[in-house]
């Protein structure tokens, strides 16, 4: 029987499995949804066991008809920096998911500022003290749960990302994936194992935290994910945006990686964990050493059209289809939904919807959208170093619109893949190359075959005209959100 390798990306809105035969070739899908709750303001919290059962659904789904045997391994990709507390003994979750979007976090990160922390922080985990990071979630999990923290320093309680609850509930061993660990704000970057200053400082036991190990694991074996044969290896773990980088060849040097998604990840490789101005320190794989990277996320792309979809009553769909033909004009949409990300940092920063009037219609209105997209990842591309291709995926991808614009605000070149589900592919892409069912150069020549490209078509006047008015009204959504917190204090 030829083999298959199982990929499954366990995402934000949606958990996907994907079927991969020996060529690599996706020969099945499937897609289980899944929805957020918004308890309070800044608040975005997941049900841990729908999310579980959701990973459980894309399996059955995808393997339907299916021989499990033909499956030599299993691959995760997963959402990042959202953390579950779950019972070491049983697995069941203690609270809901914390999300990534989720900005709890806050009022503990100011007094770490405060306490002069945040430099020290950054230099130790390549990321800015922000409540987008793990730890400051885990922190507010704890007080919540474990105040005097007996439970968690004596092992009964556990926390951790995405991947580590996945991976200990399916195959019951106690460890977490270096590249989703670099992202807790508590790993190391240059010892590569959680760093016990750092857990001082976020009063994180080391007990409740699981064992770092590489992307190629050991993981240990599945059980409970039928219909798949009970003992399926577990080959890659990887986090959803890293996966994305591997799966366009990203280890050449020079390619930017840009994932429109829920929010948006732009990634490169780098030659060491120290972290570009502005941008992120991060560790984007490891089989035994591990593959530095420069980040940079934004909060809110393919959010942003949900939001204004939902205010419209109307689907995203239906306002991508729109703005692809219509002009905002003066619109500008800044969507600083729980502050504004990389490269500017700002938690404080509000929304804004400027240039509008009694005129304004939908159609502005989503082209506004799409346009606070190419922006925000404009303002990350500007700040990366030696970039020399952008490469694209992720669902809001698909808009031949927002690749065009990309390309016209940012002066470069957008080389799309054909495939959306980078994430999945790439996690399934390691597991192969561990399986020898392919080689690094077949990765190469597949993620270069079939890639579509946009060149940049405007003047520099147009350009710096455009970019200027949107900078301006970032600088607007910042100095507002500082001056309600003035008010407030």
């Amino acid at each position: 029987m030829r083999p298959h390798v199982l990929a499954v990306d366990q995402g934000t809105s949606s958990t996907k499995a994907l079927l991969l035969d020996a060529a690599g070739d996706i020969v099945r899908r499937a897609e289980a949804p899944l929805s957020q709750t918004h308890p309070g303001p800044g608040l975005v919290e997941q049900d841990a066991t729908a999310l579980l059962d959701s990973v459980r659904g894309a399996v059955a789904d995808c393997l339907t008809g299916i021989d499990p045997r033909t499956v030599a391994g299993v691959a995760l990709s997963t959402q990042r920096e959202s953390v579950v507390l779950w019972d070491a003994a049983t697995g069941e979750p203690v609270a809901p998911l914390v999300s990534w979007q989720d900005q709890r976090g806050g009022e503990r990160a100011a007094r770490l500022t405060g306490a002069g922390a945040a430099d020290e922080i950054r230099r130790r985990t390549g990321l800015p003290l922000d409540p987008m990071f793990s730890a400051l979630k885990m922190a507010a999990l704890l007080d919540a749960h474990d105040p005097s923290r007996a439970r968690s320093k004596d092992g009964a309680l556990r926390l951790g990302t995405v991947d580590a609850y996945l991976i200990h509930r399916l195959t019951g061993q106690a460890v977490t994936e270096i590249g989703n660990a670099s992202r807790t704000q508590l790993l190391n970057l240059a010892t590569g194992d959680w760093d016990e200053q750092l857990l001082g400082l976020f009063d994180i036991p080391r007990a409740a935290l699981s064992r770092v190990v590489p992307s190629t694991g050991p993981f240990g074996t599945l059980h409970g994910l039928g219909p798949l044969t009970d003992g399926t290896p577990l080959l890659a773990v990887m986090g959803d945006s890293h996966a994305a980088l591997f799966a366009h060849a990203g280890w050449r040097p020079g390619t930017v990686k840009v994932t429109y998604g829920t929010g948006s990840s732009v990634m490169t490789v780098a030659d060491s964990p120290a972290p570009a101005e502005h941008v992120c320190g991060t560790i984007a794989w490891s089989t035994g050493h591990p593959v530095h990277a420069h980040e940079a996320n934004i909060r809110s792309t393919g959010r942003t059209l949900t939001w204004l979809a939902d205010l419209l009553d109307t689907e995203a769909e239906e306002l991508i289809r729109l703005a692809a033909d219509a002009d905002a004009g003066d619109v500008t949409l800044i969507p600083a939904f729980g502050g504004i990300g990389a490269p500017w940092w700002d938690a404080r920063a509000v929304p804004v919807l400027a240039g509008f009037g009694l005129g304004t219609g939908r159609a502005q209105l989503a082209r506004a959208a799409l346009e606070s997209v190419a922006f925000q990842v404009a303002d990350v591309l500007a700040a990366l170093p030696g970039l020399r291709q952008v490469v694209a995926d992720g669902g809001l991808s698909r808009s031949d619109a927002l690749m065009q614009l990309q390309a016209d605000v940012s002066d470069v070149t957008v080389a799309r893949t054909r495939h959306h589900e980078l994430s999945a592919a790439g996690a399934a892409h390691l597991a192969g190359l561990g399986l020898g069912l392919w080689t690094t150069a077949d990765l190469e020549q597949r993620a270069d075959a079939g890639l579509r490209t946009f060149a940049a078509g405007w003047d520099d006047a147009r350009r710096g005209d455009t970019v200027a008015r949107w900078r301006h009204r970032v600088a607007a959504a910042r100095d507002l959100g500082t001056r309600g917190q003035q008010r407030t204090s």
